[in-house]
């Protein structure tokens, strides 16, 4: 007679692991870059200073493109014969991905209900804030929104960036006359000019302007107070959970090692002795940080030891080791006063 409590046990049982079977699947983003060696990544098709630029050697740098090497390091130990980077158009960089022609868009796209509902991407955790910053004249002494109060600034008019300002400064409790422009050009020009005390704009555009366009850069300072902030992250196609999970983790690892004081100077130290159980398998030297993403278990180590850590990553092209020396502000970490953070390694 058959075992009815044997074979319903058993059909139990295959219900209960499945679910856990399939998260441990690579998914077919991850297989399909692994099969052809290389991860197609970014969708900038030309210079966009201190996130994606060409130096004089014809090379990419810059913090989009760091991304772009360390997600292709996860994967394959290394970036070097491993990453391409194509080169796409604002407009084209939708379409490229649904196609497959590009695996992962790191292009300073702003995570929007439109663009996570209608055009069928996925977003990662926001790898930095799109801050909305005042830069004022060094001759005003401000150190702060506060401290333009009575003040003026230029601005393009009826644009977001004079919405946030108004806000801004009605919710803090400060007056600012604002000066409209027609066009950003002219608003830039009459600030500079010393038309206005202050200008508004992007702090990454603020300190590029800054560097690039202005004689003496300590004539100008980006003002700390963030009056706004657009989250831009990582897009892929939906229907992936397994290379999103790897786009969060890896943005994580970066943070993690931040936090826990792990460098690329310091990473094999770290690994051979770790300092926590989280630095321990966050390393690799202990088990369990690969073979749930479908990569090895020291991916992390190799993305630290080539690319160093967020904060790494970050002054190297849009802080002081780079031309534009913008401040963390609001993408420091939560502990420095921002709001970055890293997922939990348990």
């Amino acid at each position: 007679m058959t075992n009815w409590k044997t074979i319903i046990a058993c059909i139990s049982a295959t219900a209960f692991f499945a679910p856990m079977a399939a998260q441990a699947e690579i998914g077919s983003t991850l297989a399909g870059v692994k099969e052809r060696g290389a991860l197609s990544c970014t969708g900038h098709n030309g210079s966009y200073l201190g996130l994606a630029e060409v130096d004089d050697k014809g090379n990419w740098q810059g913090f989009d493109i760091d991304l772009c090497k360390a997600m292709a390091t996860a994967i394959f130990g290394t970036h070097e014969g491993h990453l391409n980077i194509q080169p796409t158009s604002w407009a084209q960089r939708w379409p490229s991905i649904q196609s497959g022609e590009l695996d992962i868009i790191i292009k300073s796209s702003g995570w929007t209900f439109s663009r996570d509902t209608d055009i069928g991407m996925q977003f990662s955790r926001p790898y930095l804030m799109a801050s909305i910053n005042y830069m004022a004249s060094a001759d005003t002494g401000a150190e702060s929104a506060a401290d333009l109060d009575g003040g003026t600034l230029c601005v393009q008019t009826g644009t977001t960036t004079e919405r946030n300002a108004v806000e801004h400064a009605a919710a803090n409790g400060y007056d600012i006359e604002v000066v409209p422009f027609e066009k950003t050009e002219e608003a830039k020009a009459a600030f500079l000019s010393g038309r206005c005390d202050a200008y508004i704009e992007w702090d990454l555009q603020l300190a590029v302007m800054r560097a690039t366009e202005i004689e003496n850069p300590d004539d100008f300072v980006i003002l700390p107070d963030s009056l706004s902030a657009e989250p831009v992250a990582m897009v892929v196609r939906q229907g992936d959970d397994n290379w999103v999970d790897i786009a969060n983790w890896l943005l994580s690892a970066l943070m993690i090692a931040e936090k826990s004081g792990v460098t690329s100077a310091n990473v094999d130290e770290m690994k051979a002795n770790p300092p926590t159980p989280s630095v321990a398998k966050l390393l690799g030297a202990t088990p369990g940080f690969g073979g749930q993403l479908g990569l090895e278990d020291d991916w992390a180590y190799n993305v630290i030891k080539t690319h160093g850590n967020y904060s790494e990553i970050w002054e190297r092209n849009l802080g002081n080791g780079s031309p534009y020396g913008l401040a963390r502000n609001v993408n420091g970490l939560i502990r420095d006063g921002g709001i970055m953070f890293p997922l939990v390694l348990d």
